[in-house]
């Protein structure tokens, strides 16, 4: 299956966020569904999984813009389960993300869960000008419960002010010699993180690097005013309870 979905916001006349875009085709079909509360300027939007998967061969595409003052909240309304396809072939899922200066992104979608079988990769490239702000959760659970885990690909670079603010490159399962060891996930289940990217903290005042738990931590990131939460655990719900530390783009993280 072959899919292209687009997302655009930007801030009207009033100075309120609205959707100059939305459009998509299944499995990637977008709902706007916030704001929750009079006078919240942040619009939200869920992704609706339409269809099963993705499953292998699928070659889907999410592009989503964020205008200048604009702010935007995108969820999935549940995890995403990669399978494999009756043919064979990798799924992949690309993402591509545009925030502009004074723009504010939250991306907060449910777990991607690589069921045994599946071949699948994930890749995000989000641009940021310089004064934009990014919450950008990720997920990713090694198979279903009883199950091992199928192949995944988590492949992700941000860039601030046209400088590379993170890079990182996570593959799991069979095809991925080490990948259960000390060095990446240590048997853990699941894994997950959490960067949060925020302007003000250009002249100071980011959270310094803290242990969070046992296989969580805050680091503070050189190229940018931004700091990533990284945790890996047993359950999807106790690596949820570290990131969730950091979710919150309306306030600097606090670290309890």
């Amino acid at each position: 299956m072959r899919a292209r979905a687009r997302l655009a916001a930007e801030v009207d006349a009033t100075g309120r966020t609205r959707l100059t875009s939305l459009r998509g085709e299944p499995p990637l079909v977008l709902r706007r569904t916030g704001p929750r509360t009079t006078g919240d300027d942040e619009v939200e939007v869920h992704l609706v999984g339409a269809a099963a998967g993705p499953l292998g061969g699928d070659d889907l595409r999410l592009d989503v813009e964020v205008g200048p003052g604009a702010r935007l909240c995108l969820r999935t309304v549940a995890a995403s389960l990669a399978l494999p396809g009756a043919g064979g072939g990798r799924s992949v899922l690309e993402m591509v993300v545009r925030v502009a200066a004074g723009g504010t992104l939250r991306w907060l979608p449910e777990p991607l869960i690589a069921a045994a079988g599946c071949d699948h990769l994930s890749r995000s490239v989000v641009e940021l000008a310089d004064g934009a702000s990014l919450v950008w959760r990720e997920e990713l659970v090694c198979g279903r419960a009883g199950e091992p885990s199928g192949d995944a690909r988590i492949d992700t670079i941000v860039r601030y002010a046209g400088r590379t603010l993170l890079r990182t490159d996570l593959a799991v399962g069979p095809q991925s010699a080490g990948w259960a060891g000390p060095a990446v996930l240590a048997g853990a289940k699941a894994t997950g993180s959490v960067l949060v990217v925020r302007p003000e903290w250009a002249d100071g005042g980011a959270p310094t690097a803290a242990p969070l738990g046992p296989g969580a931590a805050l680091l503070p990131l050189a190229g940018g005013p931004a700091v990533l939460v990284t945790a890996t655990g047993p359950t999807a719900h106790q690596v949820r309870a570290h990131l969730d530390r950091a979710v919150d783009g309306t306030r600097p993280v606090k670290v309890s």
